[in-house]
């Protein structure tokens, strides 16, 4: 039974370029808390084999979902919940003045970096650190 507090440090960047810092994991599921500066915009990925339930703790920002040819884009609010089911195309920007952080829930845990694969960009990515 772990507990854990939120590290200062990121654990691990995430395929899509967001900051990952590691919570708990269980059998059936795993927790991160993820971090995009302002002005950042992720990745497009999909992920092969697991789902994700996402709460908005702080910022602001904008999501794209695209999944059997629908596609959407909602706001990124704080207190508000978000699916991405497995095999949605997916990519985010934070469009506030402060980090956008988002607590994830990945069912099952999150088995590693192959999971996700890059598709076609919704939006011109900019990740903090990488060439423009």
């Amino acid at each position: 039974m772990e507990s854990r507090r939120v590290p200062e440090a990121v654990d691990v960047l995430a395929p899509d370029g967001s900051e990952i810092r590691l919570l708990p994991v269980v059998a059936r599921g795993s927790m991160v808390h993820c971090r995009l500066a302002p002005g950042a915009v992720t990745r497009a990925v999909r992920h092969r084999t697991v789902d994700e339930l996402w709460y908005v703790l702080r910022g602001r920002g904008v999501l794209w979902r695209a999944r059997d040819g629908a596609e959407s884009e909602v706001e990124l609010l704080p207190d508000t919940a978000y699916a991405i089911p497995v095999g949605t195309s997916f990519q985010f920007r934070c469009t506030g003045p402060e980090p956008l952080e988002i607590v994830i829930v990945t069912m099952p845990p999150w088995p590693g970096e192959r999971e996700a694969e890059r598709v076609p960009d919704h939006w011109p990515p900019r990740v903090p650190g990488e060439e423009r």
